[in-house]
């Protein structure tokens, strides 16, 4: 299928289009406290550089912020009487827009500089770098996307969580706590990620005739990253990252202290570079699979 010229731009035209999406885009997170100043001056670069390097980079960026926010923002009653650090529709800073995005830039820039900002099909036979290049923008936004459903969705269930380690149960909101709700919503939300790719890349990828079936295979390398970056991020949390039940806050909580009881883990990384290390090991395995399998 030829590619729409509108999706062929050039990089000015790509650029110009970025930076005015990303500035509407990035006023309203602010102004519906999906992101707070600094989240959203950052939130800008990061996607008007997405977008400039490709639309379809840019889609999937796209899928996940609206995704994870709209998912945020279900059950806050709830959750507010559970989470450390509630923030009211989920607002997040500069730190926790970079470390959801920063790999995938590096990476998205690098695919441009490479392919000249033509988008390409996932394809080992044509180019094993850029084969590997996709896969691994895909598996970090299916780590981002599945990890956040399955935090935000699995603190809703009604079931009792257990720490992954162990399978003892444990109380909600600790570290590494999982369960089948929050999984399933992490498969989901990987499987939104490899939609999206697989939709936008009808109109800016032309694929050889015995390459363009293959790229559904997107879909379930899309949901099993999801899943395995939830699970990364949940094994992480549970062994070098602290959590304890506070008697004054009633709730758990990741620091020491003098009315906190210790329910697991070490406290040797916080829950932003739990994210960025599930983050880069689920994009480089991602990357791995899709050179290998396509």
């Amino acid at each position: 299928m030829a590619i729409p010229a509108v999706f062929s731009s050039s990089l000015a035209v790509r650029s110009a289009v970025g930076a005015a999406l990303a500035a509407v885009i990035a006023a309203r997170a602010v102004r519906r406290r999906s992101l707070d100043a600094s989240g959203g001056a950052a939130g800008f670069v990061v996607m008007a550089v997405h977008i400039a390097c490709g639309y379809r980079y840019g889609a999937l960026l796209l899928a996940f912020f609206f995704s994870s926010s709209k998912v945020t923002k279900i059950g806050e009653d709830r959750k507010r009487s559970v989470e450390e650090d509630f923030k009211e529709g989920g607002q997040r800073n500069w730190i926790q827009v970079l470390a959801n995005s920063t790999v995938a830039t590096i990476l998205v820039v690098i695919f441009a500089l490479i392919s000249g900002g033509q988008d390409q099909c996932l394809d080992s036979n044509s180019s094993k770098v850029i084969t590997g290049i996709i896969g691994g923008i895909i598996g970090h936004y299916c780590c981002c996307n599945g990890d956040t459903w399955s935090s935000e969705i699995g603190v809703l269930s009604n079931e009792q969580p257990r720490l992954i380690t162990t399978l003892k149960p444990v109380r909600k909101g600790t570290n590494g706590g999982v369960t089948l709700q929050g999984l399933l919503a992490a498969t989901g939300g990987g499987l939104i990620i490899g939609l999206a790719f697989v939709i936008v890349g009808l109109f800016t990828a032309e694929c050889s005739s015995n390459m363009a079936l293959r790229q559904l295979l997107v879909l379930p390398i899309s949901a099993a990253a999801g899943l395995l970056g939830s699970l990364i991020d949940s094994l992480l949390g549970a062994t070098l990252q602290f959590s304890g039940y506070c008697s004054v806050r009633k709730k758990v909580v990741s620091k020491r202290g003098p009315t906190v009881t210790k329910i697991s883990g070490m406290t040797v990384l916080d829950n932003d570079a739990v994210n960025a290390v599930s983050v880069l090991l689920t994009t480089a395995l991602t990357a791995y699979v899709c050179i290998y399998i396509f």
